[in-house]
């Protein structure tokens, strides 16, 4: 067994996906990139057996955590942090044993199988790409994907870390092709009752055009969340007014504000349409009658955020995005404005 173990440990520390945090001062693209790395395809989405044990399915542990692959077919949605690696692991070996390719759709997740398939949004412009998940990483408890140089162009990561929210598309999404149309089905079964179904029928209830991404956990990862982390978020423009007229405020809700006060705000879901988020708010306030007077919707650049506060302290924030993240099993993002 300890044999098996240290085994383990060395496969992940030699892969391109070992103990590594993404792109360091070593690190970056290639002398000669290709030109057209914009016009690189999605990865196509196609059938590949998930391992039920063994191999990259086996538990395994990378600097003191713990971490338990997924060996079935459920829908994973996430928000978090994502980090990109480039020619310092270019050509080298990762878990799945492929070689890695900087220019290739690809990614690294600590828990989801190898490989499969994933669509990441960057919520800042918009931009969506599909990856295919063949690598382990990144092993920092505060990001949740590990992008190919390629992808991360396309996203506009390049500059660093930045938020993300990814969509897993399962093998059922892909025999059925509703991965086409950009709204990966929800197919999991909740109770009725619980605040996850109510979070879950706000999703589900809105077309493909007002449903593009909610940052939502609505299955539990395998390995605890970190504490949702502050983003200070300076640089993006004002949040515009929602008004009246580009979408009735259902009875009871509160007026949007004109833009965020400075503070700590939770950001809860981002959607293309406003009926979308107004849908989802009102699910929101059902499952948490409490934070019903502090949420807000905001438009930015065509998208519309839902987001409770403003908070006047960093600890404040978290401790309400710890209780949304309990309390309707979602994956609140924390972002703090000047």
């Amino acid at each position: 067994m300890l044999a098996a173990g240290a085994a383990l440990v060395l496969l992940l520390a030699g892969c391109a996906s070992g103990p590594r945090g993404g792109r360091s001062g070593s690190d970056g693209p290639g002398a000669n990139p290709p030109s057209d790395l914009g016009q690189v395809p999605d990865a196509e989405p196609r059938v590949e057996a998930i391992r039920g044990s063994g191999g990259t399915s086996k538990p395994y542990g990378v600097g003191g955590r713990s971490y338990v692959p997924i060996t079935d077919d459920r829908p994973w949605r996430e928000t978090g942090l994502a980090s990109w690696y480039g020619r310092k692991f270019h050509a080298q070996s990762t878990a799945s044993g492929e070689s890695y390719d900087m220019y290739a759709m690809t990614a690294a997740h600590k828990t989801l199988p190898l490989p499969s398939y994933v669509r990441v949004r960057n919520p800042a412009n918009g931009r969506e790409v599909i990856v295919r998940v063949n690598d382990r990483g990144p092993f920092h408890d505060d990001r949740i994907i590990d992008l190919s140089y390629a992808a991360a162009y396309r996203l506009d990561l390049l500059r660093g870390v930045a938020p993300v929210e990814i969509e897993r598309i399962t093998n059922a999404d892909i025999r059925a092709g509703t991965w086409r149309r950009g709204d990966t089905a929800l197919a999991q079964a909740v109770p009725a009752e619980s605040p996850v179904a109510l979070a879950a029928a706000a999703v589900a209830s809105s077309t493909a055009a007002d449903s593009v991404a909610v940052p939502a956990a609505l299955t539990s990862p395998v390995v605890a969340m970190p504490r949702a982390e502050v983003r200070a978020l300076d640089a993006l423009p004002p949040l515009q007014m929602l008004s009246p007229e580009a979408a009735p405020a259902p009875a009871g809700a509160e007026s949007p504000q004109a833009a965020p006060a400075s503070g700590f705000w939770v950001q809860l879901g981002a959607f293309s349409q406003s009926e979308g988020v107004q849908r989802f708010r009102q699910q929101v306030a059902r499952g948490m009658p409490g934070l019903a007077g502090a949420l807000n919707v905001f438009v930015e650049r065509g998208t519309y955020r839902l987001q409770a506060g403003p908070y006047a302290s960093r600890e404040q924030a978290r401790d309400m995005a710890e209780q949304v993240r309990n309390g309707l099993q979602l994956a609140p993002m924390v972002v703090e404005r000047r």
